[in-house]
């Protein structure tokens, strides 16, 4: 089996544009349209439960609703949403990325050390850590599309070669000094209400949903996602955009490990893996919500919600701190078995679904 086949069973259920159902002839019944509703919005309006659920409890109501607990919670997301942006496009065309967590964490060393230990200026510094990110990407994406490696074993083998080269530049200590305040203060300040990095987060994540939903690129990213063959056949440069996919993947990951500096004001010495798993949970909890089947924007920006929203209502309740972690697997593991459940109803439906008058 291909790479892409790997990816799409592994993600079970992504699909081309256009399945929306097995319908042919007469009108959906009833009943499949509201399990349909409940396929695409169940996510959703579990998502608002529980918002209510955790300001109504008297233990958790008055701290979980206040403006501080708001602003940390989108603060403290806004690094791992767009993580998650990172993989979004080699998943649309049939690969999961494993590196982006650690290429992350190793741009926001690249920042830092441009900072502290070569006294760049700060721009110079940012473009770098960006650069790093599409050179990476751009590595993984020709090992991957040109050398037919398989991308399980070159994301995960750069992952871990990035995550043995920070602790040997860090030495296992922060990188602390020589951080400017223009950096920190973007990390740590809000405009309105709202924190500067989470504002910085959506301008990313609108220009990742304009390029694939928006632009050929994008269209043909979701086409060699579902077929690659026939994605060929029609005069698609397969291997082309399956590179371009992984650049603009370590692309975003840099900008993910500039915002990383800036949240956290220090780079450390951390491999990155610890932020790849919820961005992952995101983006599969993306493929059963909105447009279900197919990693979208708006479903990872539900999932993180999702996924913020549990872990702090649970925290503020007073469960203990590996909480998070036992979530996070859990709600990946939900996100594949349910996807994987909507491709068996939908196959279950179409035999039962009437063929249409001749």
């Amino acid at each position: 089996m291909s790479d892409s086949g790997n990816a799409r069973t592994a993600a079970s259920g992504i699909r081309p544009t256009g399945a929306r159902s097995d319908y042919r002839g007469g009108e959906v019944p009833a009943r499949v349209r509201a399990e349909s509703w409940a396929e695409r919005y169940g996510l959703l309006v579990l998502l608002v439960a529980l918002i209510a659920l955790f300001a109504l409890l008297p233990a958790s109501g008055r701290a979980f609703w206040s403006v501080a607990n708001f602003q940390a919670a989108i603060a403290n997301q806004g690094v791992g949403l767009v993580v998650a942006l990172a993989l979004l496009l080699p998943m649309a065309a049939g690969f999961f990325d494993f590196s982006v967590g650690a290429l992350t964490a190793a741009s926001s060393v690249v920042a830092a050390a441009a900072l502290s230990q070569f006294r760049l200026p700060l721009v110079v510094a940012v473009v770098m850590a960006i650069i790093f990110g599409l050179l990476i990407g751009t590595v993984i994406g020709a090992l991957v599309s040109y050398l037919k490696m398989n991308a399980f074993i070159a994301t995960l083998g750069v992952a871990t070669l990035l995550g043995g080269a920070i602790f040997a530049y860090t030495g296992g200590l922060q990188i602390t000094s020589g951080i400017p305040a223009e950096l920190t203060d973007f990390g740590s300040k809000s405009i309105v209400g709202v924190p500067v990095i989470a504002l910085a987060a959506a301008v990313v994540a609108l220009v990742v949903w304009y390029v694939m939903s928006q632009t050929p690129f994008g269209r043909r990213l979701f086409a060699i996602g579902a077929n690659p063959v026939a994605a060929e056949l029609t005069g698609t440069r397969v291997a082309r955009q399956r590179m371009l996919a992984f650049a603009a993947s370590g692309t975003i990951a840099g900008i993910a490990g500039v915002l990383l500096l800036a949240r956290q004001g220090a780079a450390t010495s951390d491999n990155g893996m610890s932020m790849l798993f919820p961005a992952l949970t995101a983006v599969l909890l993306s493929t059963i919500v909105i447009d279900v089947g197919r990693p979208s924007v708006l479903g990872t920006v539900i999932g993180i919600l999702f996924v913020a929203v549990s872990v702090s209502g649970l925290t503020l309740l007073g469960t203990p701190a590996w909480v998070s972690q036992v979530f996070n697997g859990a709600a990946l593991l939900i996100a594949v078995g349910f996807a994987r459940l909507s491709v068996l109803w939908r196959r279950a439906g179409a035999v039962r679904s009437p063929q249409g008058t001749s």
